[in-house]
């Protein structure tokens, strides 16, 4: 039988599909207002690919997880992400989830969670802050990213996305190019995540990866800048963003 996993996050809403041991699906909305809704919603485009959430189990993560109304169970997101990470990537390994809202480094061996550290008090450092600063250049995150790549950095000091988003004004005002400012705001983004991820990365050897998750996952700048930074190759895939999901879908 299928199980299905739904991981309502702060940005966007995901479902995984896993059946005898294979991921089969996956589904991806934007939450929106609503997290029901946006359960509904992925429900929705489940039965029209042949799973009705009525036939199969279905556990539910993320920040919303407790609004998903045809959940048998919930699992916390960092549970699933581990899960689901070990999935992609294999049993042991450092994992760093930018979420939306929070950014997660869980560290695993033998497939489980050894331990986690969370950014969850400020979006400084998350996909929230890069879409904000790319959405007050006119820009999307992807074009942000490829415009960066041409740019020389300036800082952005700020740790409150607010007080960020003013510095960035005060730069368009002076007159700074579009491309330094999207490379200071990637510069920022990375730092943060690289010094949040720092401790647990200290476990691996200098040849071993890291494992990307999130939204992220198919930027290849902030990758690029990732790997840079933490001194360690960076491994991720498409799927990666689906890490709760399908963590979620394991689990059921």
């Amino acid at each position: 039988m299928a199980a299905i996993g739904i991981d309502i996050g702060s940005t966007a809403a995901k479902a995984a599909v896993v059946e005898d041991g294979k991921l089969v699906l996956t589904l991806v909305e934007p939450t929106g207002f609503n997290s029901v809704d946006a359960a509904n919603r992925l429900s929705a485009r489940l039965a029209e690919a042949g799973y009705d959430v009525g036939d199969c189990e279905v556990v539910a993560t993320g920040y919303g997880r407790v609004s998903v109304p045809f959940a048998d169970k919930t699992i916390t997101e960092i549970t699933c992400h581990g899960r689901g990470a070990a999935f992609l990537f294999g049993s042991d390994g450092v994992v760093v989830d930018i979420g939306g809202q929070d950014t997660k480094v869980i560290q695993l061996a033998g497939g489980r969670v050894k331990k986690f550290l969370m950014n969850d008090k400020c979006a400084a450092g998350t996909g929230k802050f890069l879409e904000v600063m790319a959405d007050r250049l006119g820009l999307t995150q992807d074009a942000m990213g490829e415009m960066a790549r041409t740019g020389v950095p300036v800082a952005i000091s700020s740790m409150c996305t607010v007080f960020a988003e003013s510095e960035v004004i005060s730069l368009i005002g002076k007159g700074e190019p579009r491309e330094n400012i999207a490379n200071g705001v990637v510069e920022s983004v990375v730092s943060r995540v690289s010094s949040l991820a720092a401790g647990s990365l200290g476990s691996l050897a200098p040849e071993d990866a890291c494992f990307l998750t999130g939204g992220l996952c198919e930027n290849a700048y902030v990758i690029e800048r990732l790997q840079a930074n933490i001194k360690h190759p960076v491994v991720t895939c498409p799927e990666a963003r689906y890490a709760g999901a399908i963590g979620a879908a394991l689990s059921a």
